[in-house]
């Protein structure tokens, strides 16, 4: 039998893929240091399951396709308070980040289109474009020069007739960097331009490290018509399991046909938009206090990183990753053999394998990135045990 030749474009997961080889290895008693996905170990705010437990409707009914009121109202409430006026009308709430991105994609673009996007990037990316028979047209970075993207010279040779859109992580994931406001407003130029949409994903915005302002770009009313934007209370409330994301933009057009896919699959799990509603009454307080752990985090990966010999890095500006070239020649087949081979003590590690970060073939192979989910004692160990991996592989190998 035939299947969709948009479906077949698409790889698995590095994040996930090695999934199998981690159960076996649970099964021998080994312990895993997992930096492989961005799962926080962050407490979720208690204000989460206490509406859950004060849930008192009669039936667990359809809510509206765009999404509850409460839940469109926390989110308005929540860019007002960084300066952005968003109507009820302009915010679609979804399940989780990945599905307004799949959303926007899938209105935005069709067979033969470009979105143009800077690799390294987050893998389902290319996974939620395939599927539109749009490709992604990366901007080339390199680890020695941090992976910075946000140049026009760079950018603009990269546009032509097929291009539809923008796409970047702000912080960024997988590289942890940061645009500057004057980057930012880059970005937006190059939109209105070209006459191209602007997607934002920016649900990393609470992660900056350098006492930033947080940033959007929503900021900038001259592209209401370009601007979308990806958000998620996944990574800034540590909520990852409620899958609860928002997709906003001001284009009438735009929301009209967003609607019909978010009428499609009929609403968003009524439960889980009341208990995200109230995630948005955490204070400031509680988002200077995760910065702070994880700033201490990202000091600690950091610095365990550039006493490896041979590793190449730079100092991640936010989110919570830091992507690294390794002195190892195939990240892929190294993690294998973390899980089926290496053990100091009945412990290893894990990492999401560079190359599936990336559009361009062979680009990679000899990078991971790594996530900063765990504490600072448990991210020493886990560096330490890179560390001696790397000396007993690359041993094996002369």
């Amino acid at each position: 039998m035939k299947f969709s030749s948009k479906i077949e474009k698409c790889s698995q997961s590095p994040i996930r893929k090695f999934y199998p080889y981690q159960v076996e290895a649970n099964k021998r008693g080994v312990k895993i240091y997992h930096l492989n996905i961005g799962q926080p170990d962050i407490a979720t705010p208690p204000a989460y399951f206490d509406a859950v437990r004060n849930f008192r409707l009669p039936v667990l009914a359809y809510a509206p396709s765009p999404g509850i009121p409460e839940m469109i109202g926390a989110v308005r409430k929540y860019y007002a308070g960084i300066g952005i006026e968003y109507g009820a009308n302009e915010v679609f709430i979804t399940t989780g980040g990945s599905e307004a991105l799949s959303i926007a994609l899938n209105c935005i673009l069709d067979d033969g289109d470009e979105i143009i996007v800077p690799e390294p990037f987050y893998p389902n990316y290319n996974t939620f474009v395939s599927a539109t028979g749009a490709t992604i047209r990366p901007i080339h970075t390199t680890a020695e020069e941090g992976y910075h993207y946000a140049s026009r010279e760079k950018i603009e040779p990269l546009i032509n007739e097929r291009t539809r859109a923008l796409l970047f992580t702000n912080p960024g994931n997988p590289t942890g960097t940061v645009l500057s406001p004057e980057e930012l407003r880059l970005m937006a130029d190059l939109a209105k331009e070209h006459g191209l949409f602007l997607i934002g994903d920016e649900v990393y915005r609470e992660f900056v490290y350098g006492g930033e302002k947080l940033a959007s770009i929503g900021e900038f009313d001259d592209i209401r018509e370009n601007a979308i934007i990806i958000d998620s209370v996944s990574k800034r409330f540590s909520a990852c399991g409620a899958r609860i994301g928002t997709l906003i933009t001001r284009n009438r057009e735009l929301q009209q046909h967003a609607l019909k896919i978010c009428q499609a699959r009929l609403s968003v799990a009524t439960l889980d938009q009341v208990a995200s509603a109230a995630l948005y009454d955490a204070g400031t307080e509680y988002f200077n206090d995760v910065r702070d752990e994880y700033r201490c985090r990202r000091d600690t990966i950091y610095r365990k990183l550039t006493e490896i010999p041979g590793v190449v890095c730079k100092e991640p500006k936010g989110a919570f990753y830091v992507m690294a070239k390794l002195p190892v020649d195939d990240t892929d087949a190294f993690q294998k053999w973390l899980l089926t081979d290496f053990s100091d003590n009945n412990e290893t590690v894990m990492y999401a394998p560079g190359a599936g970060f990336y559009a361009t073939p062979d680009m990679g192979r000899d990078e991971v990135r790594l996530a900063y989910v765990l504490n600072c004692r448990d991210l020493e160990r886990a560096m330490d045990l890179l560390a001696l991996a790397i000396k007993q592989y690359n041993a094996l190998k002369k």
